[in-house]
């Protein structure tokens, strides 16, 4: 999917993708649910809650990564500036 296919999702779309993209990297790694839960100090409902609506707090979501061995994606994430303007260009250099 192209960036420009993002352009009309909610927070609500952004989070269920990523919900997904997790339960798909937990179900490969051979995890279940329960398991997760107790290695990542998640609640149970906390993660099924999740993989099925993508609502999470940004703690737990942070404590689900680093069970699985993602939190090197977190610490990437705003890494390489993306300019929307020149003045974004400009403003970064002061």
């Amino acid at each position: 999917m192209d960036q420009l296919n993002f352009l009309w999702d909610t927070p609500s779309d952004v989070a269920l993708r990523l919900a997904t993209k997790m339960k798909g990297i937990r179900k490969r790694k051979k995890i279940t649910q329960k398991e997760l839960a107790g290695r990542s100090n998640v609640s149970y409902a906390t993660l099924r809650k999740f993989e099925k609506t993508g609502q999470i707090s940004l703690e737990s979501f942070i404590k689900l990564t680093m069970e699985l061995g993602l939190i090197q994606e977190i610490n990437n994430l705003f890494t390489e500036p993306v300019y929307s303007s020149i003045e974004e260009v400009i403003n970064a250099s002061k």
